[in-house]
């Protein structure tokens, strides 16, 4: 018997798929599934965890990961719903097997949830389990199968899946619980992480061990009886042992991850381009090299490493983390303070750029007084004049103050700003002399990016086309991050500072005297020559050392993070071993070039470009803009009598007798200073007696005290040693007078020759020179 259907019961019936579709689509579900809440990751170049921050909301809950590794896959599904890639959301059979467990037991016992149900139950909040949040839950998963891929589910349910305490997700769990990524877990311990958030609460490690254990095994057996690991590989899975007491996340760039934070925001996985191995070895280096500078209360340590083509980052040491509270959570590559002498090298460059010195020439290295500022060298002593080598070398600050003056304090703070010294953010005028003692703050970030700027430019110069060779893209910002991009180079046929002048620089550098420890290191067969610098602040608040090897920068600070300062808190004592045990872990080796431009004429005395008369010269390479300069202004031509011992002039003595002699003449004050370290330096020879005319020779006395004078000095009111004035007397109304008290200079006086002077009880020596190098030197005697 026929039974016939009319068109309108078919269209009847094909309607109530259509319109259940409809009633799926319009069931709300979260959009994003799951709040954007995550822990910050900083990973290595190779993808190695390095530090991690938790969440906004105190979880530990890592960003979603790119894929769900095939062991966690397997076991998650084989535990919590095994015909996953079968059904639509819902599995009709276990609803109805729970269903009846549920009415055997008259109370709730079983939710028949699939893991897309379980997923939903996620998304919205875990709410209590009624038939109605059940109903809403079924649906929504049904339309969550609709729009998402069944991978995109299961990667859902592992990123966000509670695994105890606060701990969510795999990748999260994975590194609290084992110490490393989940793709490198065995079976075993995949098949407990995949328990844990069927109960989370109840299953845990250290709380019943025991169920636990049944219940992983009873996993293992599953995977094992689906082929997926042999008899012997489940026999050694289930003798593995539960993971035991949480694992701390690894913290080995706490101060780069907290900066990353700071400048790229939170809650995402950033993929540094630090290197693991070598941010490690540093790390370790640097805390123990500052446990040992703590026994003189120095606290706080800092070092970079930069890879000087790309301009990476392959080590970011903040700070270091002794015992107690010495600020060891200040970032100090990223904080400003005072970069002591670090600046040298770069006048020094820029003053070969100009053509204004050559490397050898001479530079006062006299007391000075100019506009306030009186600079001192280390030492306090001086020297009278240097070459611009060994001023760079000794890191001499009188020197680089009186070229400094000659270059300009103005164009100087132009030429670091255009090199990257964006910290120099006040006028030129705000600084003044003292930005080449470290009068102007800077950063360790910033003096690694200029440092390797400067070598970058060095190497790529030889790569490019000739005339063509500079770019201004050398000159940037060193990267920590994958994500950040290297500028467009655009060449040019000029520079910041030009190649020759680097590459000058850089060798003089290498020639700096290394600390102690490193004694010996060129008779080594593995020994690489550095190019390296070190500074100190005022007040022996910062030690600071940079180096370049060729490949490598390496940038370190000690100090305290507060500023106070201690004794031995300087660049060569502090920072310099540690910076050269930092580059024993690393290859490459310095630029060796040819050098640049031809075998020019110097003046061996003088160091400058040898002028017609000068006596004994060599020969040195320089480039062509460095032979621009001027000639030797220190040979001049005298005239002296027959035996050579006197000066003299035609009106005592005969023309025909005279000898015309070339002669090194220093200035006086240059003179009186440079004879004590150079006993050869020979001083003009005096005029004959009848050749003295009464203007010749310009005198001046001291005032007070006179010759063995007995000295008061009295207290002041709070009990400190006064001072008493000295006071001298020059013919010359416009002199200026150098005053030494046993050898140690003490100031500049002009026109009106008075100074304070404070000393010790008993005897002492008061020495004054004039600009033309005269002396007076007197003894007195300091009395209670």
């Amino acid at each position: 018997m026929k039974v016939l259907i009319s068109k309108r019961t078919l269209l009847k019936m094909a309607g109530i798929p259509a319109i259940f579709f409809v009633f799926i689509i319009c069931i709300p579900i979260p959009n994003p599934l799951f709040p954007p809440v995550y822990s910050t990751i900083l990973t290595a170049e190779d993808g190695t965890l390095l530090s991690a921050n938790i969440a906004d909301d105190e979880q530990w809950r890592f960003p979603p990961s790119d894929s769900i590794p095939f062991k966690f896959e397997t076991a998650i599904l084989l535990f919590e719903d095994e015909y996953f890639n079968y059904h639509f959301g819902v599995n009709p059979i276990s609803l109805a097997r729970a269903i009846r467990q549920n009415i055997e037991a008259n109370k709730i016992v079983s939710g028949g949830s699939t893991l897309t149900m379980q997923t939903m139950r996620m998304a919205y909040g875990n709410q209590s389990r009624t038939y109605a949040q059940k109903l809403l839950e079924i649906l929504a998963s049904i339309k969550l199968d609709l729009l998402y891929s069944k991978n995109e589910i299961v990667k859902k349910y592992a990123d966000h899946a509670p695994f105890g305490g606060n701990i969510v997700g795999i990748n999260a769990a994975s590194w609290r619980y084992y110490g490393r990524p989940p793709h490198l877990l065995s079976w075993a311990e995949t098949a407990t992480l995949a328990i844990l958030p069927n109960s989370p609460s109840s299953i845990f490690p250290g709380k019943n061990d025991e169920f636990l254990i049944r219940k992983r095994d009873y996993l293992l057996k599953k995977i094992h009886d689906r082929g997926f690991i042999s008899e012997n590989d489940l026999f050694l899975a289930m003798q593995e042992p539960l993971p035991g007491s949480l694992k701390p996340l690894p913290n080995n760039a706490y101060h780069l991850l907290h900066r990353t934070i700071l400048e790229k925001g939170n809650g995402k996985k950033f993929k540094s381009t630090l290197n693991a191995k070598i941010q490690t070895q540093t790390a370790d280096i640097v805390e123990r090299y500052s446990a040992e500078l703590a026994t003189n209360q120095i606290h706080n340590a800092a070092a970079i490493i930069i890879e000087i083509e790309s301009g990476e980052t392959k080590a970011y040491i903040g700070n270091t983390n002794n015992p107690g509270d010495h600020g060891h959570h200040v970032d100090i590559i990223t904080s400003r303070r005072s970069p002591g002498s670090l600046l040298k090298p770069i006048l020094y460059a820029a003053a070969l750029d100009d053509g204004l010195i050559t490397p050898t020439q001479l530079l006062p290295d006299i007391p000075l007084f100019y506009r306030g500022f009186a600079p001192k060298n280390f030492d306090k002593e001086y020297r009278g004049a240097v070459s611009a080598n060994e001023a760079l070398t000794s890191s001499l600050n009188v020197p680089f103050v009186h070229l400094l003056i000659e270059y300009g304090y103005e164009k100087f703070h132009q030429k670091l700003v255009q090199i990257g010294f964006n910290s120099f953010d006040q006028s030129a005028g705000h600084y003044g002399l003292s930005i080449i003692l470290g009068g102007a703050e800077t950063t360790l970030w910033e003096v690694a990016n200029v440092y390797a700027s400067m070598a970058r430019a060095h190497q790529n110069f030889l790569e490019r086309p000739l005339n063509r060779g500079y770019s201004k893209s050398d000159y940037r910002s060193n990267y920590y991050l994958r994500e950040d991009q290297n500028p467009e180079e655009t060449l040019a046929s000029d520079g910041y500072i030009r190649i020759p002048s680097i590459d000058r620089t850089f060798k003089v550098l290498q020639e700096v005297k290394r600390p102690e420890e490193e004694t010996g290191w060129e008779f080594f067969g593995s020994a690489r020559p550095i190019s390296w610098k070190t500074g100190t602040s005022y007040g022996f608040r910062d030690g600071w050392a940079v180096g370049l090897n060729g490949k490598y920068l390496v940038g370190v600070w000690t100090g305290n993070a507060d500023g106070e300062g201690r004794a031995g808190l300087t660049g060569i004592k502090a920072a310099a071993p540690l910076l050269f045990q930092i580059f024993n872990l690393l290859g490459g080796d310095a630029e060796d070039t040819e050098g640049y431009g031809n075998q020019e004429m110097i003046c061996s005395e003088s160091g400058m470009l040898a002028s017609e008369i000068c006596g004994n010269i060599t020969s040195f390479q320089l480039a062509d803009y460095m032979t621009n300069g001027t000639r030797c202004t220190y040979h001049k031509y005298i005239h002296l009598n027959s035996d050579e011992s006197h000066q003299v002039n035609s009106s005592c003595y005969s023309v025909s007798q005279m000898k015309k002699v070339s002669w090194f003449v220093l200035p006086p004050v240059q003179s009186w200073y440079y004879k004590k370290y150079h006993p050869a330096y020979k001083k003009l020879p005096p005029y004959l007696a009848q050749c003295v005319t009464s203007g010749s020779k310009i005198i001046f006395d001291l005032i007070y005290p006179s010759k063995f004078t007995k000295v008061f000095i009295p207290l002041e009111q709070d009990g400190g040693k006064g001072k008493v004035i000295f006071e001298a007397a020059h013919e010359d109304d416009n002199s200026t007078l150098y005053w030494h008290l046993d050898n140690e200079f003490l100031g500049i006086t002009n026109n009106k020759h008075q100074m304070g002077v404070t000393a010790s009880t008993g005897f002492h020596t008061i020495t004054l020179v004039d600009e033309i190098g005269n002396e007076i030197v007197r003894k007195f005697e300091v009395i209670n």
